[in-house]
């Protein structure tokens, strides 16, 4: 039972033995003080005290202890067993109708156990139970005796149901919360697995388009030299820096090197002129992050633009700090917006926008669980989305 079920399991098990300590002692005063039978209370008091402090030891294993074994598991019953076989025994042995509580200790075990442990903890219980009944110490035959019978079956059938359904309530829950787990982990696999296609067809992109990208800059370079009119001298500057980024671009992928955020931004501004851009907050001049978190800019940036333009309003509001090691930042757009309470992020070539390719979004969640950051979406005030992400940059470099 190696995981958080197991140790789940025995903090479960820890709380009922509690429980089941305190029923002990309270038993124990009731029969000898109230209702005056002949028990013999130092060899009770000595099972209670034993259960006590072997609880206490395994509440304080388990504050230290992150995997559990089954064999652990199943040497925590045994001493359940072996303290209930000695309390049965000292109290009546087969007369008591405490004896039953076996059968319980074997719910737990067929609930938390796999098959073999589940079944050698019904041998043990088995063993508990005879050995009670055959070593056990009979009570004197008494009224008292009788009407203890009858409010022990009682008492046994309420401490029986109680745990039984407290047990299959929480292991039910522990079953729902692995199954999400698993879910999730599901998700997250076909989505790393569509990033890595994507990522590999990125590069054989890169590789075929670097040669034809050069040519281009070659001839910008030849056309601006034979244009004497100014204004197309500037188109031309223009395109040869849109080609340089697409160019720097390229080598990011082959050849991933840290680069500038501040420079990230001012090249999106080039490549989205016709974007209302209003940065707040403040970066160090040189602030050199990692690629994919220049990717990740971007990609929320072109999203909010493309949101903003099919609304009418083409504005983006971008606010970047970076405090204590890392990077806060926030892109909300001026478009429609979306329900308040639909804010799940989509799935990778999952696109809502006309001609989307559904990569953004998706790639950029990926991006921030890869760095160890938070990434959360939310309805803006006066519509549009908000997004707001926060990354460590243990890595990162200013100047």
């Amino acid at each position: 039972m190696p995981g958080s079920s197991a140790i789940s399991f025995l903090r479960t098990l820890c709380s009922l033995r509690w429980l089941a300590i305190g029923g002990q002692a309270i038993t124990v005063l009731v029969a000898s003080g109230l209702l005056g039978l002949p028990l013999p209370l130092e060899p009770l008091w000595a099972g209670v005290g034993a259960l006590v402090a072997f609880n206490a030891y395994a509440s304080l294993r388990l504050r230290r202890t992150r995997d559990i074994s089954y064999g652990t598991a199943f040497a925590h019953l045994l001493v359940d067993m072996a303290v209930l076989a000695w309390m049965v025994g000292w109290s009546g042995g087969i007369t008591n109708p405490f004896g039953t509580m076996f059968l319980v200790l074997i719910a737990l075990a067929a609930f938390a156990l796999p098959g073999g442990w589940a079944f050698a903890a019904a041998l043990a219980s088995l063993a508990g139970y005879t050995a009670a009944a055959v070593f056990g110490q009979p009570l004197a035959s008494s009224h008292n005796t009788y009407i203890l019978l009858l409010w022990g079956l009682g008492a046994n059938f309420l401490i029986s149901a109680g745990v039984v359904l407290y047990f299959s309530t929480r292991l039910a829950a522990d079953m729902r919360a692995r199954e999400r787990e698993l879910a999730l982990l599901r998700e997250r696999f076909t989505r790393n697995e569509g990033i890595v296609a994507l990522a590999t067809h990125a590069a054989a992109m890169a590789h075929e388009l670097n040669t034809p990208l050069a040519t281009m800059t070659l001839l910008a370079d030849e056309v601006r030299d034979e244009l004497r009119d100014p204004g197309l001298r500037a188109d031309v500057d223009t395109l040869r820096e849109l080609l340089a980024l697409c160019r720097e671009r390229i080598r990011n992928l082959a050849v991933p090197t840290e680069v500038d955020l501040v420079r990230v931004v001012g090249q999106w501004r080039l490549i989205r002129p016709t974007i209302d851009l209003r940065r707040t907050g403040s970066l160090p001049e040189s602030l050199r992050v990692e690629p994919a978190i220049a990717h990740l800019l971007q990609a929320l940036l072109n999203n909010a633009a493309d949101a903003g333009e099919e609304a009418g309003d083409p504005r983006v509001d971008l606010r970047l700090e970076f405090l204590d090691g890392a990077l806060r930042g926030e892109v909300r757009d001026h478009g429609r917006g979306f329900d308040p309470d639909h804010t799940v992020l989509p799935a990778l070539f999952s696109s809502d926008k006309p001609g989307g390719l559904g990569v953004g979004l998706a790639l950029s969640h990926a991006t921030v669980e890869q760095l160890g950051g938070e990434m959360t979406i939310s309805a803006a005030e006066g519509g549009g989305a908000r997004i707001s992400f926060n990354l460590p940059l243990g890595g990162a470099t200013s100047s």
